[in-house]
């Protein structure tokens, strides 16, 4: 009886060719840009991609014109960039992939920040807890370039706040609203900020409210509405011209949040973030852009059922997640070499439960820890040297860290002990990386050879989740505390070509991944989830091989008209050669653009082709090929000393029914939408 009601009340838990002439004809503008780092050669070297996003009309018209949809979601920002596609359970917090890799495997910071979310079932990424209007570019280190952001294999995604500076501009405001058709979303924000010589603030509010969206062709995806509120504030002040102290807040709330994919909606998202930092020029004469910082961060997360229809039993599924983290950072520079020195570290305790309402009242409630009190301590070093040759750039980096995990609920423990008799509650682990990288320019082209080599722990559901329900693939997932650490070589090649108004670059890498770490069917387990095909264990498989290819382009005709395009290929396969799970298909994207006299225009496209690597044991299916159009207009006005700006434009406008390889159980994305945005800027 009592298994019969944990399974009843843990049930509701937690065209290639023509496509790509289409789309070759327009421009992908891509917001994603690159980091030139000006040095002797003859050709800047672009080490990272960059994700540009300004609301300052007034000093960046025209980054703020190819904004193809200024009030867009940071989900959509980040979708734009060249090597991360987007997991979409519902049309709230997607999570990001970078290299074909999911969140566990990537470093995701805010402003240099560990968070971690506090839901079990991943419906809370860490960037869900930003807005858009929080922030002024969005960094993306591929592979072992990510490791300055923490210790990864896929990556590392570094989202910037938006800090206004020592400007002496006053007092400035920018109020902005948009409004969508699809699914009646209304965006409702403003920023006010203060800047001298000495001191500055900005602050920033956000609400966003949408219903049910509807996929082509009118068809209603149900349970896909969002309520969300953010509110940020930065501030700085000057200690001298050398020092300086800054802090950061971020209050976001999300309420009501449908997941159409998932069995559960989530009735609250609440993340409360907080810095305090201290910058210094100067150092010993040696060390310059010495920073350090100290934050914390609260995430509660709570699922729910109770807006589903026909639930057998009532279930709340709380999680949270606090960590308390530092680092310290700083520059050196000699000869011809280049130091970036960083130590950081953090404590986090995630802890999440599940409480169950039988619906006889004779039946007693229910109780199961699904994260038992982690608590992870991690104290890392990264140093990386930039060593400038006469006609090529050597780039070495290394990163290392100690990381203790301890399980402090004894309940939990004894819970984990069923499976391992063994375990002790607490565990170290020592985490390495090392990466170099060589750059070498030779008259308009201009090359990248690196390889590298990283090892990653389980994450907290890897190691400690107990009956985990994966609605992708309809199974109960355990933890495994004995995983050993996930080990990486990766090799990467880049080639790229700028003359002119022309540029082009060819670019790919190759990991090779040691002990990658997946879930596996244990048939001698039985499921709780009424209805579930079983139960997957994590566990290390030998080896798993991941191959991205991309190739980008651009031309410029003229001082108006611009083009560019961009396709992927994505390749992941374990050592028996069968299909790891969201493997992206052949993609492509592309946009033409047209900027004059304050009036902005683009067509632009995306789509992909009809996905051949699967592997249903993951919960996949086939994919169909698809090809999506989307056009906009922008205006930019002045008001005695003001900006006003105006943008409208149609999203699908063939209101094509389509999922891609990344939608949860393929749930359909949204059809035709009309979008307008007006901003006001006060200078």
């Amino acid at each position: 009886m009592h298994k019969a009601l944990y399974g009843l009340l843990a049930s509701r838990k937690g065209a290639l060719c023509s496509g790509i002439a289409v789309c070759l004809l327009f421009n992908f503008k891509l917001i994603a840009q690159q980091t030139e780092h000006k040095d002797t050669l003859i050709l800047p070297i672009n080490l990272e991609e960059v994700i540009l996003i300004s609301k300052n009309l007034k000093n960046n018209t025209l980054n703020y014109q190819s904004e193809v949809k200024p009030l867009s979601s940071l989900d959509e920002y980040l979708e734009s960039a060249k090597k991360i596609n987007m997991i979409k359970r519902g049309a709230y917090a997607w999570e990001p992939m970078l290299n074909g890799m999911s969140s566990e495997r990537l470093a995701v910071t805010i402003d240099g920040m560990r968070i971690f979310g506090a839901c079990t079932d991943k419906m809370d990424p860490v960037t869900s807890y930003v807005d858009v209007s929080n922030l002024s570019k969005i960094e993306i280190g591929s592979g072992q370039q990510g490791a300055v952001y923490g210790n990864t294999i896929g990556g590392g995604i570094n989202l910037n706040l938006d800090k206004e500076g020592f400007k002496n501009q006053g007092w400035k405001g920018l109020f902005d609203s948009g409004f969508e058709s699809n699914n009646n979303l209304y965006v409702l924000g403003g920023k006010a900020s203060y800047s001298n010589n000495e001191f500055f603030i900005n602050t920033d509010l956000v609400y966003r409210i949408a219903d049910d969206y509807k996929a082509g062709d009118a068809e209603g995806i149900p349970f896909s509405q969002y309520e969300k509120y953010n509110l940020a504030i930065n501030s700085g002040y000057k200690l001298n011209e050398q020092q300086q102290l800054s802090a950061s807040f971020i209050y976001d709330e999300a309420r009501d949040i449908g997941y159409t994919a998932l069995p559960m909606d989530v009735s609250l998202a609440r993340g409360i973030i907080g810095s305090l930092s201290f910058q210094q020029d100067l150092l010993f004469n040696r060390l310059s852009d010495w920073e350090t910082k100290l934050y914390f961060n609260n995430i509660k997360h709570v699922m729910d059922d109770t807006q589903r229809p026909e639930v057998p039993i009532h279930m709340d599924m709380p999680g949270w997640s606090n960590t308390y983290g530092f680092y310290s950072s700083a520059g050196m520079g000699f000869d011809s070499h280049n130091f970036t020195f960083k130590v950081d570290g953090y404590y986090n305790k995630s802890l999440a439960e599940m409480t169950m309402y039988p619906n006889n009242p004779n039946e007693d409630t229910m109780f199961m820890l699904t994260w038992p009190d982690i608590r992870t301590l991690d104290i890392g070093i990264f140093v990386k040297d930039q060593i400038e040759l006469e006609w090529s750039k050597l780039i070495v980096s290394t990163r290392i860290d100690i990381q203790n995990s301890n399980v402090k609920d004894e309940i939990g423990l004894n819970s984990l002990k069923i499976f391992y008799p063994e375990i002790e509650d607490s565990q170290a682990r020592f985490l390495k990386s090392f990466s170099i990288q060589l750059h070498e320019a030779l008259g308009n082209f201009h090359f990248s050879l690196g390889s590298s080599y990283g090892d990653r722990p389980p994450s907290v559901s890897e190691g400690y989740g107990f009956y985990l329900y994966n609605s992708f693939d309809n199974y109960d997932y355990v933890g495994n505390p004995e995983l050993k650490n996930e080990k990486s070589t990766a090799f990467n090649g880049k080639i790229g070509f700028e003359k002119s108004s022309f540029k082009t670059h060819l670019e790919g890498n190759y990991f090779l991944i040691k002990d990658y770490i997946i879930g596996v069917p244990d048939t001698s387990l039985s499921p709780m989830t009424i209805g579930a095909d079983g139960i997957k264990v994590y566990t290390s498989l030998e080896s798993a091989r991941i191959t991205n290819l991309l190739l980008d382009a651009s031309y410029e005709f003229n001082k108006v008209f611009k083009w560019s395009g961009l396709i992927s290929y994505q390749r992941g396969v374990d050592q028996d050669n069968e299909n790891l799970p969201l493997i992206s298909p052949i993609q492509y994207r592309g946009q033409i653009t047209f900027n004059q006299h304050k009036f902005s225009a683009n067509v632009s496209c995306n789509g992909a082709v009809k996905q051949s690597h699967y592997n249903s044991l993951y919960g996949e299916d086939q994919t169909d090929a698809y090809t999506i159009l989307s056009a906009s207009v922008g205006k930019q006005f002045y008001i005695t000393n003001d900006d006003f700006y105006v943008k409208a434009g149609v999203e699908n406008i063939f209101d094509a029914n389509y999922s891609t390889y990344t939608d949860w159980k393929n749930i359909p994305r949204m059809g035709r939408n009309f979008f307008l945005t007006l901003s006001y800027t006060i200078q």
